[in-house]
């Protein structure tokens, strides 16, 4: 199997001092291409200096929901001139979205969301959605504003209901270590009944552990026991779960094939 791990922060710099190491073990599991999702304008630079380092990668660049409040003023405007120049990487717009829990400053959130919307649908690149606690708030903004490339809902821990609104908007469900949890019995549900290739596979390392594993880090290594619990949960065959996830992830970010072999 070759996956894709499409929402991990290897940027980040937990993994600074065994990056090189860590990213040639994974290659040998099978996980050797990446989509590193920029957080704000702080780590637009990293994700695209990353990408131009090492083939394989890909990135998107957005605005995350709990950074809105710490860009500097004209942010927006940047990136629009940085999308705009179509950088080699560049696969998607995010992550940006909602993140409506008490504790994570609401101030600004929806209108730089909605203005990532619109930018992703001014350059026709797909959207990397964050959206904690605000399924409905996310899908009636997307339903409004209709963005035609879609995306991907990154986390999905939602109802089979809300999956299905998001998968007739255009867009896919980021599956990763939510499924482990025993606990998640709507969004397993929802994964078990979607459409297989409304799913995308993800680690979002190096956070979003798998359960019994909260002690380090998180890697894309765990991609691999998250693709096992899907084909189980499915009751599919490992091989073409891995086939229709790959082929999905290709359609929902077309630039990618560009970006790895660039």
């Amino acid at each position: 199997m070759q996956l894709i791990d499409t929402h991990c922060h290897l940027d980040f710099p937990v993994f600074d001092e065994t990056r090189e190491v860590q990213l040639a073990a994974w290659r040998q599991l099978g996980v050797g291409e990446y989509i590193i999702p920029a957080v704000g304008e702080e780590n637009w630079g990293r994700v695209m200096a990353l990408a131009d380092q090492h083939a394989g990668m890909a990135y998107g660049l957005g605005i995350h929901p709990w950074h809105v409040g710490t860009q500097r003023e004209g942010a927006l405007t940047r990136l629009r001139a940085l999308l705009a120049s179509q950088p080699r990487g560049l696969v998607a717009v995010g992550e940006c979205g909602l993140d409506l829990r008490s504790q994570v400053p609401q101030a600004g959130q929806v209108e730089s969301f909605e203005a990532q919307v619109k930018l992703a649908m001014e350059f026709d690149l797909p959207l990397i959605v964050h959206s904690v606690r605000a399924n409905d708030s996310v899908a009636k903004i997307l339903r409004r504003l209709k963005p035609a490339r879609g995306g991907v809902i990154h986390a999905f821990g939602g109802s089979l209901q809300q999956a299905e609104v998001f998968w007739r908007l255009g867009f896919r469900l980021g599956i990763g270590g939510v499924i482990s949890y025993e606990r998640a019995n709507k969004t397993r549900e929802a994964v078990r009944e979607m459409p297989l290739e409304a799913l995308l596979l993800e680690t979002d390392a190096p956070d979003m552990p798998l359960q019994g594993q909260q002690a380090g880090p998180n890697t894309p290594a765990s991609l691999l026991t998250i693709i096992q619990m899907l084909a189980q949960l499915r009751q599919q065959p490992l091989a073409d779960v891995a086939s229709v996830l790959r082929e999905s992830t290709q359609q929902a970010f077309p630039r990618l094939d560009m970006a790895f072999n660039t």
